[in-house]
């Protein structure tokens, strides 16, 4: 049987990419210069850090700490203000670290974003997991799923708890057709074919295979039943338990197409998402911002950054412009 039916997925191009020639002592004193005295000379600083990667952006902070004796972004923060200094913060923030710091925050004070939870959790292979949960216990003394846990509830949590504790088949697992087919047949008997859901079969299966063995799955659901897996999860499932569903689904079909659809949503309707917005722009530029910013235009037909220009302003709007690669 052939078993790579389907299964080409959009190559992810980024927007960022490492500065070459790259001298960080040269950075250093230019972000020194940017700072001191009278005033701040905010565009300086978005020209430096967001033409370098993230690994330049942490030999930046190494150079400026042994040459100064000061911390860079102590010094950004006591710089810069507001949502702008957020997204300088963000970029200055080794990417594991930075997740680690919107986890916490998602579950911190009163109530819990479970939108951040899913965009995080349930867009990761078991690679990328696994430095997570190590990052977080290191940084905050606590286990990630105990947190977790803590904070949700249901089959929402168990979802979640089955995917923070690295069940997921790595990505050098070979894709099994045969396995594939009897897996789209345990989805089918526990939703559509019964009367009720079988939810802790829809959440084996979606947090133990592999994101190239799940595509399989789909493409044999589909056959079986006729109907797309969206489509059975819209009528098996509702609240958190179907939106982490779904955003397994899409990020296994296109991780791009589903980094669109959530910038689309930050910025659509009364007032900005900007912790969304900020995230997804910042994250992504060094893996696949380019590809968004085609899938973002192709679903909704018009350019991200001219929806990303309508909803900021100032220094705020250059630097998430620049991170899109705009001149």
């Amino acid at each position: 049987m052939n078993n790579t039916k389907n299964l080409c997925v959009i190559q992810p191009v980024p927007t960022v990419v490492a500065a070459a020639p790259f001298d960080a002592a040269a950075d250093a004193q230019t972000l020194r210069a940017a700072m001191k005295g009278l005033g701040t000379d905010e565009q300086e600083i978005i020209d430096v850090l967001a033409g370098r990667s993230n690994a330049q952006r942490q030999l930046i902070r190494a150079v400026y700490d042994a040459e100064f004796e000061r911390d860079l972004v102590d010094d950004l923060k006591s710089e810069l203000g507001g949502k702008f200094e957020d997204v300088i913060v963000a970029m200055m923030l080794p990417p594991v670290e930075y997740l680690c710091k919107q986890l916490h925050s998602a579950m911190a004070g009163m109530g819990t974003e479970e939108g951040t939870l899913v965009e995080i959790l349930c867009t990761k292979s078991n690679e990328e997991m696994h430095q997570i949960v190590e990052a977080y216990e290191d940084k905050y003394q606590r286990p990630l799923a105990e947190q977790m846990c803590s904070e949700t509830s249901g089959f929402f949590r168990r979802l979640l708890t089955l995917i923070v504790t690295g069940v997921r088949d790595g990505l050098n697992t070979p894709v099994n057709a045969d396995e594939a087919k009897e897996q789209a047949n345990q989805l089918y008997a526990a939703g559509e074919a019964k009367l009720g859901t079988d939810e802790e079969v829809f959440n084996r299966i979606m947090s133990h295979a592999s994101f190239p063995q799940l595509r399989l799955v789909f493409e044999e659901y589909k056959e079986l039943s006729g109907q797309t897996i969206e489509q059975a999860i819209k009528h098996e499932m509702s609240d958190e338990l179907h939106e982490a569903m779904m955003a397994i689904v899409e990020c296994v079909q296109s991780p791009a197409a589903f980094f669109a659809n959530r910038l689309y949503k930050a910025m659509n309707g009364a007032g900005t998402d900007d912790a969304t917005l900020i995230r997804i722009i910042v994250c992504r530029s060094e893996i696949d911002l380019e590809t968004i910013k085609l899938e973002f235009e192709r679903i909704y037909n018009r350019t991200l950054l001219s929806a990303v220009v309508a909803e900021t302003s100032g220094d705020y709007k250059r630097a998430l412009t620049a991170l899109l690669g705009a001149a």
